[in-house]
């Protein structure tokens, strides 16, 4: 199977899921989630995680974590391994209890709106889930961060964070009157939920903008392999392959806009084409498109051409 890539760093946030085996129950019933919650308390109190949000669902759980150090993966591996220990003592029950690899999305944290983003896809999971009937109230649904969000500091767990979502909804103080703006902005949000806002979160790899995202894949280039997932894999080839066009274009002599005017089956073009199907697993239409050299198969049998002899 595939493995999600993992990069860790200080300071970085993470959206983390993961479901039960065979999408079978993780929570059976309330002390099941309250053994969760407080094995989550001790991961924090190990790792110096902050939750920013989380929800509990049936056969799965949300989380979103800021790591102040570089320690995701032996923290998740203590958290999910403890749990399933409790829980299967608790239920005289053994063998596997989540299924594979948790998904772990990179989140940008840098105050633009994706964090507030992420932890909005969190808290509304219920909604969708049709947990909450249209007239209740986001906070009767008890397994979630949100009814925290809407508590005193003191009332909260001392591991949830309220601070950079806060700030994030341009709420200035956790106090009554920034908590009551929180929950309207949330049943606003509740209201306007659509499919396409939460895109990213269901099938990226991390949600940011495009500078945190390369930035991300700049430091991943040394790290990615044929058994990650193929969206990081493709971009990170992307970038490698972007960066043999304007190597290219500079031995060449060429400016960008020259490949425009150049003949489709110009020989430098050809050569650079032919040196990217070698070094890179980008697809003939990429470099056709990328190289203005027509359709794909035109390239296909420019490259199946003999080479002439030098």
């Amino acid at each position: 199977m595939p493995r999600q890539l993992r990069i860790e760093y200080p300071g970085a946030i993470y959206h983390v899921m993961n479901r039960g085996d065979r999408r079978e129950d993780i929570f059976l019933d309330v002390e099941d989630r309250t053994r969760f919650l407080a094995t989550l308390g001790e991961a924090c109190k190990k790792t110096g995680w902050q939750v920013q949000a989380y929800c509990l669902m049936r056969n799965h759980f949300h989380l979103v974590i800021e790591t102040p150090q570089p320690n995701l993966v032996v923290g998740m591996k203590w958290l999910l391994g403890l749990y399933t220990k409790r829980f299967n003592i608790r239920h005289k029950i053994c063998g596997h209890l989540f299924a594979g690899r948790y998904k772990a999305l990179i989140v940008d944290g840098s105050g633009d709106g994706y964090l507030a983003t992420v932890c909005d896809y969190v808290h509304l999971n219920p909604v969708r889930a049709k947990l909450i009937k249209a007239n209740q109230p986001l906070e009767s649904f008890r397994w979630s961060s949100y009814g925290e969000y809407l508590k005193t500091p003191t009332e909260r767990p001392p591991w949830l964070r309220v601070e950079r979502l806060f700030g994030e909804k341009r709420i200035p103080k956790d106090s009554p009157a920034g908590r009551r703006e929180f929950a309207r902005l949330m049943e606003q949000r509740r209201s306007e939920e659509s499919e396409e806002a939460f895109k990213g979160i269901r099938r990226g790899w991390c949600l940011g903008d495009e500078e945190f995202r390369a930035e991300l894949l700049a430091a991943a280039k040394d790290r990615v392999g044929p058994s990650h997932y193929s969206e990081s894999r493709q971009e990170t080839e992307e970038a490698k392959a972007q960066r043999i066009v304007q190597e290219g274009l500079k031995e060449f002599g060429w400016k960008e806009k020259e490949l425009a005017s150049r003949a489709k089956g110009d020989r430098n073009k050809v050569k650079l084409a032919r040196r990217l199907r070698t070094e890179t697993t980008m697809s003939l239409k990429w470099i056709a498109q990328r190289l203005e050299m027509g359709v794909w198969t035109y390239v296909s049998n420019l490259l199946h051409e003999k080479q002439p002899k030098t």
